[in-house]
């Protein structure tokens, strides 16, 4: 009797390998590796003819124009690139608590009256899902509920219902009794995806599918996950902020620059049209250590504030505390500080806070976060009309800059 062969494959990043191994060297990620059973394939006649595949021009090729549909949120028909696209294989992930399934179930909604939308969910029960609805208002009627975790009968549901919209919810807890590893695992993840892509591209089935993270931030399991579908968006946002940010990270039907602004709500998802209005605090007092900065989310500019506090350090050594900027980016920018401006901070203590939750990371806000700070240091107020913009780098001079080796002394200035 033949034994069965078997292989492991890493559950971060699909790695394969004959044997166990304690560390992935491809993800460098400890205990990942779990044992899968190969499927047995079917002996093929080497005499059998092969379907005869014969290439096509290209220039003789007629395109034809992709066909929307409107979400019914504007801030996502933008980073969609004007709605969903029939047939389209769209995964959405983030953080537990996010709202991804409030603003999927928001969608059933708004894209109701064209068709059926088919909603399986295999972490939820329809009690629960129910009570998200009457709390979000929804009143479609064509929203129908599927409470299974077996591919199989999902498929056989696709097929006889035949829906416009298909939400699978999440792709982690579905399972194939085909493959005899564990739900979420890497070959059933990459199967399950296989399946749903196949039926939604032959009938032209819209398939919005959420997904989980991991703690680093990325999609839970494989790469190829993302590599399958259309759309990959991420819904970005802190626990304790009401403010979201929808990104689009691969999109086969527009641009990966564009961004969505949302606000959650007791009613769900709620549309930010200016978001520069909320993202800027009531400054009529116009305290020192605070400014305006630009940045650009997407195609977007937003008008984002920052705000800055320095306190002598009690301690031998002083605190940097960064929240919505990088905290290296902090401890160099008070390095640059200090060798070119002359401002003494090593006994100071410095934090530094972006309103609203927002994370920043665009060269541009070095200006901003240098004259929060010293304005706090210094406590003299910036001027409400004040914007900066601008890269702050370390060791480079500025053409006007000269040194007079005789008078030992700097002339000229140095723009930053």
């Amino acid at each position: 009797m033949a034994k069965d062969k078997s292989v492991f494959v890493c559950n971060s990043c699909g790695y394969e390998s004959p044997k166990w191994l304690g560390k992935c060297p491809a993800c460098n990620e400890w205990n990942t590796f779990y044992e899968e059973k190969l499927a047995k394939s079917a002996s093929s006649n080497k005499y059998e003819k092969k379907k005869e595949v014969k290439p096509l021009m290209l220039n003789e090729l007629v395109g034809q124009g992709v066909s929307r549909n409107s979400t019914g949120f504007s801030e996502l028909d933008r980073v969609l690139g004007g709605g969903l696209v029939n047939g389209s294989l769209v995964l959405l992930g983030g953080e537990p608590g996010i709202g991804k399934s409030t603003l999927i179930l928001q969608i059933c909604d708004k894209i109701g009256g064209e068709g059926k939308v088919l909603y399986v969910s295999g972490e939820e029960s329809a009690e629960q899902i129910k009570l998200r609805a009457d709390r979000l208002g929804i009143k479609n009627k064509d929203i129908m509920f599927l409470g299974e975790t077996d591919i199989s009968l999902i498929e056989e549901a696709l097929i006889n219902i035949n829906p416009k919209l298909v939400i699978i919810d999440s792709i982690q807890t579905m399972y194939s009794d085909e493959i005899t590893s564990a739900p979420g695992s890497v070959s059933q993840v990459r199967e399950i995806t296989s399946k749903i892509m196949r039926i939604c591209k032959q009938n032209s089935i819209t398939t919005i599918i959420i997904g989980h993270v991991t703690k680093e931030g990325n999609i839970a399991g494989p790469r190829v996950l993302e590599h399958m579908v259309d759309t990959v968006l991420y819904l970005e946002g802190e626990r304790y902020f009401s403010y979201r940010i929808l990104r689009g990270v691969k999109n086969r039907f527009g641009s990966t620059n564009e961004i969505g602004m949302f606000e959650m709500v007791d009613k769900g998802m709620q549309e930010i049209e200016n978001p520069s209005s909320i993202l800027i605090s009531e400054r009529e007092d116009n305290p020192a250590g605070s400014v305006i900065i630009a940045t650009m989310e997407g195609t977007r500019p937003l008008l984002i504030e920052v705000q800055s506090l320095t306190t002598p350090s009690i301690f031998g050594m002083p605190r940097r505390t960064a929240n919505g900027i990088d905290y290296n980016r902090l401890t160099l920018l008070m390095a640059v500080i200090e060798k070119k401006a002359g401002l003494m901070l090593g006994n100071q203590d410095a934090y530094i806070n972006v309103v609203g939750g927002i994370k920043v990371n665009e060269p541009a806000i070095d200006l901003g976060i240098v004259l929060a700070v010293a304005s706090s240091f210094k406590n003299i107020p910036i001027p409400k009309e004040t914007v900066a913009i601008g890269e702050v780098r370390a060791n480079r001079r500025s053409k006007k800059c000269q040194f007079n080796r005789k008078k030992n002394k700097r002339s000229g200035k140095i723009r930053v």
